[in-house]
C-alpha cells in the first residue's frame, strides 16, 4: 500500500501546487456532497417538488451512506494528511479514508436523479458534478485517487442495484400491512447499524496508529476518531425515520408536493425550522458520551429528524393548507 499511497501523495501535491486559486471552488464542490447540503435538497424535492422523487432520494443516499460507513471500517486506510504533513488539510475529517464518501454518494445521488429525468444532459451533468466532487477531495488532501475511484464504482453498483430493484421491492412493500412496513423500516436500519458494529468488533484490538494521530492533529486540529459509530447511528436513525414515516404518510392519503410557488417556498422554510429545532435543538439537550445511552439518543435524534421530513412536516402543511392530500408517497 505504501506505493500506492506514495503516487497518490504526488497527484495530490501536483494538484495543491497548482495554486490557492482553486481552494474555493473545490471547497464548494466538496459541499455539494456533504451531509448538510443533502439535508438541504432532499426536502427540496420531497416537499417542493415531486414527494416520490424526493423519497427515492432519500433512500439511496442513506443507504449507499450506510453502506459507505461499514466499508471505511473493513479496510480501515488512512488519509492522506494523516500520512505526512507535506499535504495540507484543506478541509478535516475524522473518519477513514476508504473508499470516498463524496464520490461515492454523488454518483448514486446525482446518477438516480439523471436516471429519473431521462435527459441525456441530466447524466452529463451528472458525471461532471461527480467528477468535480472526486477532484476536490484530492486537492483538499482528505483522499487518495484510489479512494476516490472506488467510491465512484461502488456509487455505480448502488445506484445499478436500486434501479434494477426499486419497482420489485417498492411493489412488495406496498402489499404489506403499516405495522410491517414500520418493522421492516426498523429491521434495515439496525442491519446497517449491526453490520458497521461486527465488523469494528472484527478487527479485535486494532488501534489508530499514533503517526496517524499526530499528523492529523498538526494538520487539521481534529483528532480522527475512525472506530466511533456515530456515522452508522446517523444513517440508520434517519433511515428508519425516511422508512416509517413514509408509510405513515401513504396510511394519511399522501400529499402534494406541487402548488403556486408561495407555498412551495413557506413549506420549505417552515419544515426546514423543524429540522434545525430537532437536529441542533435534540443536540444540546442530549449527551453526546459515546456510550449505550449517548448512542441511543443520537439514533433516536435522527429518526425523529427523518419521521418530521417525510410525515411531520408534509401533515403540518396539509393542516395548514399550503398543500393538498393526494399523490401518495411510495414507502419504497
Amino acid at each position: 500500500m505504501e506505493t500506492i499511497w506514495g503516487i497518490g501523495i504526488a497527484i495530490i501535491l501536483f494538484l495543491q501546487n497548482v495554486g490557492h486559486w482553486m481552494t474555493a471552488p473545490m471547497q464548494f464542490f466538496t459541499f455539494l456532497g456533504q451531509a448538510e447540503f443533502y439535508l438541504l435538497v432532499m426536502p427540496i424535492l420531497y416537499w417542493c417538488v415531486d414527494a416520490r422523487l424526493g423519497l427515492r432520494v432519500a433512500l439511496i443516499l442513506f443507504c449507499s451512506g450506510g453502506l459507505n460507513e461499514s466499508l471505511k471500517i473493513v479496510f480501515h486506510q488512512p488519509r492522506p494528511y494523516w500520512l505526512t504533513q507535506r499535504v495540507h488539510a484543506f478541509a478535516s475529517e475524522s473518519n477513514f479514508g476508504f473508499p470516498s464518501g463524496h464520490a461515492q454518494n454523488s454518483v448514486s445521488l446525482w446518477g438516480l436523479l439523471a436516471a429519473k429525468m431521462h435527459r441525456r444532459w441530466a447524466w452529463a451533468a451528472a458525471i461532471v458534478l461527480a467528477f468535480c466532487i472526486g477532484l476536490s477531495r484530492l486537492y483538499l488532501g482528505v483522499h487518495f485517487p484510489t479512494d476516490v475511484l472506488v467510491g465512484w464504482l461502488v456509487g455505480a453498483l448502488v445506484l445499478w442495484v436500486f434501479l434494477r430493484w426499486e419497482a420489485p421491492v417498492a411493489h412488495w412493500l406496498s402489499r404489506r400491512a403499516f405495522g410491517q412496513q414500520v418493522l421492516i423500516a426498523l429491521v434495515a436500519s439496525l442491519i446497517v447499524l449491526a453490520l458497521t458494529l461486527l465488523i469494528r468488533l472484527g478487527l479485535g484490538g486494532w488501534q489508530v496508529p499514533d503517526a496517524w494521530i499526530q499528523n492529523a492533529l498538526a494538520g487539521s486540529g481534529e483528532r480522527p476518531t475512525p472506530l466511533s459509530l456515530e456515522g452508522a447511528l446517523t444513517f440508520a436513525g434517519v433511515l428508519f425515520g425516511i422508512g416509517a414515516g413514509a408509510a405513515w404518510m401513504t396510511r394519511m392519503g399522501g400529499f402534494c408536493a406541487g402548488g403556486p410557488v408561495a407555498k412551495r417556498v413557506a413549506r420549505y422554510l417552515l419544515g426546514l425550522v423543524g429540522v434545525i429545532l430537532i437536529w441542533y435543538g435534540l443536540k444540546s439537550v442530549f449527551p453526546a458520551e459515546a456510550d449505550l445511552l449517548g448512542y441511543a439518543l443520537r439514533y433516536l435524534r435522527y429518526a425523529l429528524v427523518g419521521l418530521w421530513v417525510s410525515v411531520g412536516a408534509p401533515a403540518l402543511f396539509v393542516r395548514l393548507r399550503l398543500a393538498d392530500k393526494g399523490a401518495p408517497s411510495d414507502p419504497s
